[in-house]
Parts: C-alpha cells; structure tokens; sequence
C-alpha cells in the first residue's frame, strides 16, 4: 500500500521555486529519511503533504485521496516544537485531547511517566530534551498511521537525540505507522530508517529501498589514467581524482574491472553525499504498487 503519493508535485514563491516536479511513492510501514541540504525543499514538501501549504503545480495524495480527507490519520511535527511554555505539560496534554479525536490519554501519560516527566511542571522550565519528548508525546497520542516529522532532532544535545530517536523506534514497533523524518545530518537516521528520499535544489534526487540502494552502489578505486575509460562503460554518479587516484562512486552493484582497481561497498551518508555533489546524478523514483 502507498502512504503518500506525489506526482509532479511543485511549489513556487513569486519567482523561486521552493521545490518543483517532486515525484516519489512512500509505501506503509516505512521509515523514511528525507535527506538534503538546508534549502532543499524539505519542509516545503511535509507542508505540502499535510495542507499547510497548496501546491503550485502537480498534485500530493495521502493514503490514496486527498490531503485533507486524511488530516485524522496524520500527525505533523514542526522543527520548532510548537508549545506553548506557560502550559503545564498535564494542559498540553488537555489540549491534545480536545483537538484529537483519536487521542490516547493512555499512551500519553504512561510515556511521560517513563520518562520522568512531570505533568504539572510548565513547559517553559523544561530542558530542551524533555521539550522534544513532551512534543513527540503529543503527535504519538494522536495514534497516527503517518507521523511526520521536521527536523526533530536540532537543537538537542547527542543523549537527547539518542533518547527521542528511541522512543520513536519504539513507537513504530509497537503501531506498524508510517514515518517520514527529515534531516540534513545522515548519522541521526542511518541506523533507524529503511527508506531514503533525497532532495537538492527543490527536486528529488534518490527514492528509493536503503538497503536496494546500497546494494547498487559501489565505490572503486584506481589509476587515475585509467579512470576515463571507467567512468564512461558505468553510470558514474561522482568522480573524485587527484594526479595519479580516481575514486569513482558508481551505480552498479558488480562492476568487471582490471585488477589494479579496488572495489567496495558504500554506506549511506558515502552515498548521499555523492549524490548532493552532483545535483545531476539521479536514481529514477520508481513507484510502490499497492497490494490487494
């Protein structure tokens, strides 16, 4: 089944396009990471897929029909973790309830009990940590079936990344839902995410299975005067060569090479990286046929 669906999917500010013909299908029960610069069109995207903004061109379908047909069964996180610091975290948690109709005062209240968060302390006088979690603990008790999520991690010190990460993954675990998370830090998601969509310069670059994609990738290393003949029999995603090396980063999963050349596999942020230093290399999204 296909959680979100984008065909073309476009959106300009006077001038500028923020992002322009996104295609990509993210099937159910994914955690997807979408990766890319500051800029890229990240938070355009999520906006767009929850109806804080309109589409210039193209269209985005949530679980099958129109954004706004679904908004019950999506929950959406901004970067800056709205909430508001004169509450107590019991009157987020009010708030909640009366906004959500499916809200689970249950999972809510046994969540920031485990993690030693007091109802009745005010958001303000929280730690920026406890904040995250107080904010994930809202958007978890709408039971969503697609939680998706900005920047989640920024600001947070290393342990408080850590600890909001695995409350996540421990979210997903217990509901099977559908996550998208964006970052532009790759290490924040390599050992969480299943499902890798990257963006640059408002368009999309990379969509795609991770472990399919890393399996079709490989990184070779060889005489820099043997690295043009190379380059041109392989889809040759970046090439990296000083005076007598060339590193070649290349999209095929067993390249036949002379034996002076070395080969290997990549890992995720190697191949993001490759990708964002050449705006012009793409993998072709293909779409997630929904089953019966």
């Amino acid at each position: 089944m296909t959680v979100l669906n984008a065909a073309g999917l476009g959106k300009r500010y006077r001038r500028n396009w923020a992002l322009r013909d996104c295609s990509l299908s993210v099937p159910a029960g994914r955690v997807v990471a979408l990766v890319g610069p500051n800029g890229a069109g990240k938070t355009t995207l999520l906006h767009l897929a929850v109806g804080l903004l309109s589409p210039t061109t193209g269209s985005v379908d949530v679980f099958g029909g129109p954004v706004p047909d679904s908004l019950d069964r999506v929950a959406f996180l901004a970067q800056d973790k709205p909430l508001y610091d004169g509450f107590t975290v019991a009157d987020m948690l009010r708030f909640g309830r009366r906004m959500n109709p499916r809200w689970d005062d249950e999972l809510a209240t046994r969540r920031l009990a485990d993690l030693g968060i007091p109802l009745g302390r005010k958001v303000g006088k929280l730690s920026g940590g406890q904040q995250a979690q107080v904010a994930l603990t809202l958007v978890l008790a709408k039971r969503p079936d697609l939680l998706l999520l900005d920047e989640p991690l920024a600001n947070l010190d290393p342990l408080a990344r850590h600890e909001v990460m695995r409350g996540l993954m421990a979210a997903v675990a217990e509901t099977g839902m559908t996550v998208m998370l964006s970052s532009h830090v790759v290490s924040d998601l390599e050992n969480t995410c299943d499902w890798l969509v990257v963006l640059n310069s408002g368009r999309v670059q990379v969509s795609g299975d991770i472990e399919e994609l890393l399996a079709g990738h490989r990184l070779l290393t060889g005489p820099a005067g043997l690295a043009d003949g190379v380059a041109a029999r392989l889809t040759t995603v970046d090439d990296s060569r000083s005076e007598r090396q060339a590193t070649l980063l290349v999209r095929e999963a067993s390249p036949t090479l002379d034996p002076r050349w070395s080969v290997r596999g990549v890992g995720l942020e190697e191949l993001v990286l490759a990708y964002l230093r050449q705006p012009e290399s793409a993998t072709v999204p293909r779409p997630v046929l929904a089953s019966a």
